[in-house]
């Protein structure tokens, strides 16, 4: 009769409380045995469209150089894999300890951890929160017996896991698509950095999604299934980046509904607008509208931004409340559209033809001038 398995894996950790209720252990696994306690959460949607997970697609070449690494001879690892772990999990001071050590200011204590087990098909109980591309080549490394650093902390919400995710890899050159995504689903307090970029991530997650935005399904989101990033033809960070500028730039139409000192955002007041402004642009174009932007540069990064530059100039008089609010919009675009070259021809002035213009700062610039240009100039003619 063989022995089962043991239903707990212990090891020997030091506990750091860096913060009262939130300790923090230091330990060390195997690299077969990171992938027994942990795994990866990755973005997706769920059938609601909710986002779920956090972590971004393997990036395979970088894997195989780790293992390539982890092959060969004098392997040194020192990384640590950052793990978040249940509060099933328990930690035991070491006999004879009178507790907690302070050192520098800091209570620590050695002692044994005991960490569940999967049993039958459960699930893992621990989610890896950084390292995650370390973590896979260690599962394909020959040296199974491989022993690396970890550090764990205790967090059973999603989102409270996400949000150190974000915050470890905030000075680090995550995908901004991930980012972006992943930003409305925090709930708690964000570095000024990031915390000025989630009511624009917000807003292109509902340009997204809702049924009556010109945007629904057009938006190339990292947790999309590939059939739908297929299918989606404007990139999130151009969504992202015109936002951000209108939201930040006193002369943005979009910065009067974001009050500055209290960080409070009016988003019926700024989805208004966006429905508004975006619709009677897809109703202007609509030959260009929704195309990829190898075919439409409408759908491109520069036009884009310099659409929105361009709505920054047309909606910062106007009043959204207006009965003819919209006829007033498709009326402005009107005084530009038969120079507009998105899907043929050439740019005049620009001396660019239409595929030629690019994403560069360059290029975004000359087409916003020139397009806020003939509004103004066309809009003094009517007067």
């Amino acid at each position: 009769m063989t022995s089962r398995p043991p239903s707990v894996l212990t090891r020997r950790a030091l506990k750091v409380v860096q913060s009262p209720g939130c300790p923090l252990y230091l330990f060390s696994l195997t690299a077969r045995e990171i992938m027994q306690i942990a795994d990866i959460s990755r973005v997706s949607r769920d059938q609601s469209g909710d986002l779920i997970g956090y972590q971004r697609a393997e990036v395979r070449q970088h894997v195989e150089e780790i293992v390539d690494y982890l092959d060969g001879d004098h392997v040194i690892f020192p990384n640590p894999i950052i793990i978040a772990l249940p509060s099933s999990v328990r930690f035991t001071p070491s006999r004879g300890s009178k507790g907690a050590k302070v050192v520098d200011d800091v209570a620590t204590s050695s002692g044994q951890l005991e960490i569940p087990l999967p049993v039958d098909g459960v699930a893992r109980p621990g989610w890896i929160v950084d390292g995650q591309q370390r973590a896979l080549a260690l599962a394909k490394a020959r040296n199974q017996d491989l022993v690396v650093p970890v550090n764990a902390f205790i967090a059973d919400s999603i989102d409270v896991q996400r949000d150190q995710f974000l915050r470890i890899n905030n000075t680090r050159p995550l995908p901004r698509g991930l980012v972006t995504e992943l930003l409305p689903a925090i709930s708690s307090p964000l570095p000024p950095r990031l915390a000025l970029r989630q009511a624009p991530s917000a807003l292109c997650d509902l340009l997204n999604t809702d049924d009556a935005s010109p945007f629904r399904h057009l938006i190339r989101r990292t947790s999309a299934r590939s059939e739908a990033r297929r299918q989606a033809v404007v990139a999130d960070t151009s969504i992202v980046n015109m936002l951000q500028e209108s939201l930040t730039a006193p002369s943005g139409c979009l910065f009067p509904f974001r009050n500055m000192t209290s960080g409070e955002t009016d988003f019926a007041g700024l989805w208004q607008v966006l429905l508004l402004y975006w619709t009677a642009v897809k109703e202007t174009f609509p030959a260009a509208w929704g195309k990829p932007p190898t075919a439409s540069r409408l759908m491109h990064g520069a036009g884009i931004r310099a659409m929105g530059r361009l709505m920054d100039r047309i909606m910062a008089t106007l009043d959204p409340h207006r009965e003819d609010a919209a006829d007033q919009i498709r009326a402005d675009l009107d005084l530009i559209a038969a120079h507009c070259h998105w899907t043929a021809g050439t740019w005049e002035t620009l001396n660019l033809r239409w595929n030629e213009i690019q994403n560069v700062p360059r290029h975004t610039n000359e087409l916003s001038s020139y397009l806020i240009r003939l509004y103004v100039l066309a809009k003094a003619g009517r007067r």
